[in-house]
């Protein structure tokens, strides 16, 4: 059994989340709202909300928990390759936040294999009020004026959690997410929250570290002021192999 949240009521200790023997490794509560006074709570003590159209709201605290430290982003020399390419051609475009939601329901469309998403509305009515607030950014990737990838997540202090990525055109995701990478790295940002362990995550350096870990990280990364200035960066060090991990 796992708790049920009232609107005011506090989260519970993360140690107390689910395990895999208990059949929903990370699981802690459920309920409450998505409100930005909730989801700013939520991402300062490590939570996050993940549950799909017709389920309550579920709150989780995943054990280990997979991160991508800045330093140790994977450039590959494909990825290398386009971010040469698009380097200076009027085609292509970086912004961030010009289209949050835009972004958001790119990231929540259905994909190749037909699988559902979890970004429902009133996930995208949740992150919408944290970007009003400055909380929630987007990365996003732009060709003859059309969108074509993305990325998005919250930022607080100098600790950012990453939520979902898009793509319509070949390597278009990685473009957003290595021009937010090389943004955040220069602001100071040293770890990316990326949740759970996936495969693609891996490979673009992603490791899980201990839930206690990554607790202790983000108590002083969230204290940390607030970045600003958001803005992509002209030209990113990815260009050269000596600036990040390549392979």
């Amino acid at each position: 059994m796992i708790p049920w949240l009232e609107k005011n009521t506090p989260f519970p200790d993360v140690n107390t989340a689910l395990t895999e023997q208990q059949g929903a490794a990370g699981l802690l509560a459920a309920g409450a709202d998505l409100s930005p006074e909730r989801l700013l709570e939520a991402y300062r003590r490590g939570i996050f909300p993940w549950f799909s159209e017709g389920q309550p709201i579920l709150w989780w605290s995943t054990d280990p928990r997979m991160v991508l430290k800045t330093d140790d982003f994977t450039v590959s020399d494909s990825l290398r390759k386009t971010l040469k390419k698009i380097q200076n051609n009027p085609d292509w475009e970086v912004r961030f936040d010009s289209a949050f939601e835009q972004v958001m329901r790119a990231c929540a469309a259905p994909r190749k294999d037909g699988a559902g998403t979890w970004i429902s509305d009133d996930i995208i009515a949740g992150y919408c009020a944290l970007h009003a607030q400055g909380y929630a950014h987007s990365s996003e990737v732009w060709f003859q004026g059309q969108l074509v990838g993305g990325a998005y997540g919250v930022s607080i202090g100098q600790m950012f959690y990453g939520e979902s990525m898009f793509a319509r055109v070949t390597d278009a995701s990685k473009v957003a997410l290595s021009h937010l990478v090389f943004f955040l790295r220069q602001h100071g940002v040293k770890m990316i929250d990326c949740q759970q362990e996936t495969r693609h995550l891996a490979s673009l350096g992603a490791k899980p570290i201990p839930r206690s870990t990554f607790l202790e990280w983000i108590s002083s990364a969230t204290s940390m002021p607030q970045i600003t200035d958001w803005q992509p960066l002209s030209v990113i060090p990815a260009m050269s192999k000596s600036s990040a991990s390549v392979k």
